[in-house]
């Protein structure tokens, strides 16, 4: 019987000489490996095929994890199996993969669990069986295999890692709603002891953390708020609750209402701690998308294409309108105009032009975050690149707009006047 080893170093070949392990069980092969001397004795090296480089190897690998018959062990086993015309079965731990094997090549292919404790031993006492190679060599090599491999899966990704953002924003959308109702529920029952506090106190987590500070609203003299607001702030506090128009509560009422505090405020610090992952990410994954128009956007998009794959697929006329779709389909349905913008309308290069350049500056942005996306789905780089130029373009585009708006207002005050004058005449 010969049996196929795949290690991180080449592929070997090895013949069986002891047929007493044939005859033995599954859970007994382990001793024909506890040492060098026996595994020499029961097994012997028939042919051993380095790999030239790292690339190789990741070919090689890659083949053997989806199952394929890569072109190296074609050759191998070509080599010295039919070549040789030799008709021994073929043992390996691999069922898909000695499938494809004896579909290929016409070689017979042994499977079950004796072979693979055969070849689980072959690994233990391989550098014993091969000459030529240390344990530090396949052990560098082996790490060097991984790195490649797992750099090559990212590259090819059609995922890319993205799916973690599409479920961070998602988490954060719902954290949102969440802390505006919590916010909302907080304010209305707190509002009938010190309803006040929240004209003084807008904020949900500043709010949320001087109820936890105050307690009762004839406390506030006493609350030391100084190190999470402002002495005006405290001060304006103090005045409010001495004129107070809320009602009396009772103790139970008091520790509920802290207690949704106490849930509002972590919830609030999550989604803090949520949004520095994101923005993390973002830098990773989608640099230059993120350059141009922020983490937050830049996952929106991301989300509402499905993949950084799909988005970097997308022309920008549709990068445009992501996120109007019930617009745009109720345009064409009415026949009326369709939107000019989608979730870029919320970009901070679309929010700084006035109402009556925003389309223009949206379709620039657009054009621009298209090749952006490209580059960040199918490039290595995780710094921008491309979007230091791309945004000093729309930003320049942008000032130019204003400026023609400006001098277009300046040339078209004296005709209004004299028009007037006219008019009096």
């Amino acid at each position: 019987m010969l049996m196929l080893l795949e290690t991180p170093a080449g592929y070997g070949l090895f013949k069986l000489t002891n047929d007493k392990m044939l005859e033995c069980n599954a859970d007994e092969v382990y001793k024909y490996f506890e040492d060098s001397d026996t595994a020499k004795s029961s097994v012997c090296l028939k042919s051993f095929m380095k790999f030239k480089n790292s690339e190789d190897a990741v070919k090689e690998a890659n083949c053997l994890i989806e199952s394929r018959l890569g072109k190296g062990l074609r050759k191998f086993l070509t080599k010295n199996i039919l070549n040789k015309s030799l008709t021994d079965d073929l043992a390996i731990c691999d069922k898909a993969l000695g499938m494809e094997i004896q579909k290929n090549l016409n070689i017979n292919v042994c499977f079950n669990q004796k072979t693979s404790e055969i070849i689980r031993g072959l690994r233990m006492q391989f550098h014993e069986l091969v000459s030529g190679l240390s344990e530090e060599d396949t052990r560098s090599m082996a790490l060097s295999l991984s790195h490649s491999l797992t750099r090559f899966k990212l590259k090819f990704s059609p995922d890319k890692v993205d799916v973690m953002i599409v479920q961070a924003i998602g988490l954060l959308d719902d954290l949102d709603r969440e802390v505006n109702k919590f916010g909302m529920r907080l304010k209305e029952w707190y509002g009938w002891h010190f309803p006040e506090l929240d004209k003084i106190v807008s904020d949900n987590l500043l709010y949320a953390r001087v109820i936890k500070r105050i307690g009762m609203r004839e406390n506030a003299k006493n609350a030391n708020l100084s190190d999470i607001l402002p002495e005006d702030v405290c001060k304006e506090i103090v005045q409010a609750s001495e004129i107070s128009m809320g009602s009396e509560i009772f103790k139970d009422d008091l520790e509920s209402i802290t207690e949704l505090a106490s849930r509002l405020e972590e919830l609030l610090e999550y989604r803090q701690t949520l949004e520095e992952y994101l923005k993390y990410r973002m830098n990773v994954i989608a640099p230059n998308l993120t350059y141009m128009v922020g983490e937050l956007i830049a996952a929106r998009l991301l989300s509402h294409s499905g993949s950084l794959m799909n988005l970097a697929k997308h022309p920008a006329s549709t990068v445009q309108i992501l996120g109007a779709e019930k617009a745009l389909f109720r345009a064409l349905k009415t026949r009326s105009h369709t939107p000019k913008y989608g979730i870029i309308y919320h970009a901070g290069l679309v929010g700084q032009s006035s109402p009556k350049h925003k389309g223009k500056i949206s379709r620039i942005l657009a054009a621009k975050l298209a090749l952006c996306v490209r580059v960040d789905a199918l490039g290595e780089s995780d710094k921008p690149t491309v979007a230091l130029e791309n945004k000093k373009y729309v930003e320049n585009k942008l000032v130019q707009l204003l400026s023609d708006g400006n001098q277009k207002r300046k040339l078209f005050k004296p005709t209004i006047n004299t028009d007037k004058k006219r008019l009096k005449q």
